[in-house]
């Protein structure tokens, strides 16, 4: 492992170089296994994109965000590791259709875990290499989330004679804070990638792995706080979600076999001078799919409600006119598919959105759509388009809770909308004649349909006469 504080070597430096480490006397020489050196990259979150950075961080308490403040480079920049380290990400049976996603680490806790911790638990035997990759970045890194959905799942990318491409997805996330603080939590949305490893896993060719930055918020933070009131001293949960522009881990070049060489009194292990033919070997793939298509693949294994297509809002509205359809629009601060979704959105994607009953009604007479505060605030103030403009503004101006639900016509026009608040307010009156929020979510939709079944079927009889 290489020490932290090392500095980033120049990238014309190749990965030979790099892979030169010292050996300890007590550790055993093992030469038999390939090594690759992993690179870590990041740039902190931007604090100005917090909602409480709106009024200063008012009754934030200067050590709480200490943490997050002091996290400027990763805890350590370049580790070494062995190719055989990556078995976990072969497939479970090599008869496993492109897509078909499994499990590295099982998505098994149903309940919440504790949110006053400190120090991760020791990791079991598969849990190991996705702790020592990602406490790259942070040494208090929690594979295990709080909240689900947990674990870390795979899927085959495309295979050759020799190699397996695999695109996986990790939930995990960081404690930034130590005692006499308070926890404070660190939520990235995601951690997705890919890796190109022999069939053994004895030789690894490429690995990426990052946090998704193409939305305006990708990380949710929760810290505890002291609440003094009528006497008597609380612990207090508060939230608030945010941007990060970069957390990335690289493999620098493929994995090599390496030798033993002595300096002096100092004995340190490099490349094999025959290592070097490896990177200009071509992989021919047999059969392979589409980035997207494994991620998408991916993401319906955590969140099940994803079986129902969400378009991003413009496109949705476009299709909804084509299929003559209302819009499903969701609206919320955090990203509906990831885990910078947090409070009244979680109950609403596990519990509602992904039930049989309610993804069979999606998906026969909406189109749906989700989207980020953020987002539609782009599109408003957007000087291009103004159909588009137009589009955001009568989202935004139904906007009034945290996540909002909301039922449109192809033009825009919002004839239901329901927060998650509300839904389940209602549900919880209702409870002692058992009704659950499955069954008002459904409510709420066939309510949409009824109101604007005089539009819809104006605009599908009139395109019967034109015919």
């Amino acid at each position: 492992m290489i020490a932290r504080g090392h500095t980033v070597p120049d990238m014309a430096v190749t990965s030979i170089s790099i892979l030169e480490e010292e050996v300890s006397q007590s550790s055993p020489l093992d030469l038999s296994e390939e090594k690759f050196s992993m690179m870590a990259r990041f740039q902190p979150l931007l604090r100005e994109t917090m909602s409480k950075s709106n009024n200063g961080f008012l009754g934030v308490s200067h050590l709480t965000l200490s943490g997050l403040r002091n996290w400027t480079v990763p805890d350590e920049v370049l580790r070494l590791f062995s190719a055989r380290q990556f078995f976990i990400f072969l497939p479970p049976k090599e008869e496993l259709e492109l897509g078909e996603p499994w499990w590295i680490i099982p998505n098994e806790l149903e309940e919440h875990l504790p949110s006053n911790r400190f120090y991760p638990p020791r990791s079991s035997r598969r849990e190991d290499l996705i702790y020592k990759l990602l406490s790259m970045f942070h040494p208090r890194l929690f594979v295990k989330t709080r909240f689900g959905p947990r674990g870390t799942v795979a899927c085959l990318m495309a295979t050759s004679d020799l190699y397996y491409a695999v695109a996986f997805r990790i939930h995990a996330e960081f404690q930034l804070n130590e005692p006499p603080l308070l926890p404070f939590w660190f939520s990235p949305g995601q951690f997705t990638g890919r890796i190109i490893l022999s069939k053994d896993s004895s030789h690894v060719r490429d690995f990426k792995l990052f946090v998704p930055n193409h939305k305006p918020l990708n990380v949710e933070m929760e810290w505890l706080y002291q609440d003094e009131e009528n006497g008597n001293s609380s612990s207090e949960l508060d939230v608030d979600i945010g941007y990060l522009p970069q957390m990335e881990l690289e493999s620098w070049g493929p994995s090599v076999l390496t030798e033993i060489h002595k300096k002096g009194k100092i004995t340190y292990r490099r490349p094999c001078d025959q290592s070097s033919q490896l990177v200009s070997e071509d992989i021919v793939w047999q059969q392979e799919i589409s980035w997207e298509k494994a991620a998408w693949q991916l993401g319906v294994a955590m969140y099940p409600f994803l079986k129902v297509t969400y378009l991003p809002p413009i496109k949705a509205f476009e299709q909804a006119r084509t299929e003559n359809k209302l819009v499903h629009s969701i609206v919320l601060w955090g990203s509906l598919d990831d885990q910078s979704c947090f409070g009244p959105g979680q109950g609403l994607r596990d519990i509602v959105l992904g039930n049989s009953l309610i993804l069979t009604l999606l998906k026969n007479s909406f189109i749906s759509s989700w989207s980020q505060v953020h987002e539609l605030h782009e599109i408003q103030n957007n000087q291009d388009n103004e159909s588009h403009q137009k589009l955001a503004e009568l989202l935004l101006e139904k906007y009034d809770s945290p996540v909002k639900m909301l039922l449109c016509l192809p033009n825009g026009t919002v004839v239901h909308d329901l927060s998650a608040d509300d839904l389940y307010q209602v549900s919880e009156e209702r409870s002692s004649g058992l009704v659950h929020p499955v069954m008002v979510y459904k409510q709420f939709l066939q309510e949409g349909l009824f109101r604007a079944r005089p539009f819809l079927h104006r605009k599908a009889g009139s395109s019967c006469e034109r015919n």
